[in-house]
């Protein structure tokens, strides 16, 4: 999400400041940074969004071409990699130009499509981890009703919820501005100018945006993480004995064991990523309203920067605790996915 100090961005009568455009009046103020400032901003955001674009993009194609990969986590997975590479693609561009020079050179249209966006992809990820959450809880806890609860027409149902809901609170918010409400006048008067696009949020939208956004799905994943851990420490010692009991001839129940808690473990470490990343922004995003939007909008842009890091160690985060992501990735740098029958390639047994 773009979010700014308002002061930044007002109409001041002096004749010595730069402005976004000069030759219109009510223009916005230019952020006037050193050249070689702006250089390293520009080089840091450009690696930052490569290395976003690139990593999801492996993600992908990782898991939409071996065939083995096609489980309900997975296909969470997937489409959580989608929202952090379209945020990669659609957002985090725009928003480094605007991070430098503080105005915004595109039509008004295109900035409330891009605000709406950042909005949708920030919102759906962490439905989505919500779900694979939930995913988890049903895989940990009640192993033998997994395969009938979570089914592929089940993980599509979350999939699609979470893009649809996510969507229509984001563009429902930009386009009616129900984040004015209770604020029209502060903002007519105080924020808007030619040339800045950034959200503004009163009081009780701020309020409203950050806990649907953020703060009650990040508690019900650290309630439902809190269970699995509970549940998980049980069954451990369960399920040891009874696998040392049995001499099987196969140890597949102790790969599938092994599989599920390391899934599980990596998925809780994705999720604390996640809530690490965001929680700085959106806890200045509640108090903000409350002090008169005193926070500065270098710290607010460097938050939100920072929130948008979080697409970037995802795809870290799968390569180091993910075999047979490492394995995939091999396979798809050395050019051996292109060779017949590639997709029925074994990454784990």
């Amino acid at each position: 999400m773009d979010y700014l100090n308002y002061s930044d961005f007002s109409v001041h009568d002096l004749s010595d400041t730069p402005f976004c455009y000069n030759s219109i009046n009510g223009s916005c103020r230019r952020i006037l940074r050193p050249l070689n400032v702006q250089i390293f901003m520009f080089i840091t955001m450009a690696i930052t969004i490569l290395v976003t674009v690139t990593g999801n993009l492996l993600v992908i194609v990782s898991i939409a071409h071996f065939k083995q990969l096609h489980s309900p986590t997975n296909h969470l997975i997937l489409s959580l990699a989608m929202c952090d590479f379209m945020l990669g693609i659609f957002v985090m561009p725009l928003s480094a130009i605007r991070s430098v020079h503080g105005c915004w050179y595109l039509a008004d249209i295109m900035c409330k499509l891009h605000t709406g966006m950042d909005i949708m992809l920030s919102t759906a990820s962490i439905f989505h981890l919500m779900c694979v959450s939930t995913e988890r809880f049903c895989a940990v806890c009640s192993p033998l009703t997994y395969r009938s609860r979570v089914r592929s027409a089940t993980v599509l149902c979350m999939v699609s919820a979470s893009w649809f809901i996510s969507a229509v609170f984001a563009y429902t918010m930009v386009f009616s501005e129900l984040n004015l409400k209770g604020a029209e006048a502060f903002y007519n008067s105080q924020v808007r100018c030619v040339g800045g696009c950034h959200v503004f949020f009163s009081r009780s939208s701020a309020v409203v945006t950050s806990m649907v956004s953020f703060f009650i799905p990040g508690f019900i994943m650290f309630c439902i993480y809190s269970r699995i851990y509970v549940v998980a420490r049980s069954q451990a010692r369960s399920i040891d004995f009874l696998t040392n009991h049995l001499r099987m001839a196969s140890n597949r129940p102790g790969q599938f064991r092994y599989r599920t808690r390391k899934g599980t473990m990596t998925l809780a470490v994705v999720v604390g990523v996640f809530l690490i990343c965001w929680s700085p922004f959106f806890l200045c995003n509640i108090i903000d309203p409350f002090i008169d939007f005193t926070i500065p909008s270098s710290l607010i842009d460097a938050l939100v920067w920072f929130g948008y890091l979080n697409s970037t160690l995802n795809p870290f985060i799968y390569a180091f605790l993910y075999p047979w992501f490492r394995k995939a990735l091999k396979i798809i740098i050395s050019g051996k996915v292109f060779q017949r029958n590639s997709c029925r390639i074994q990454l784990y047994s």
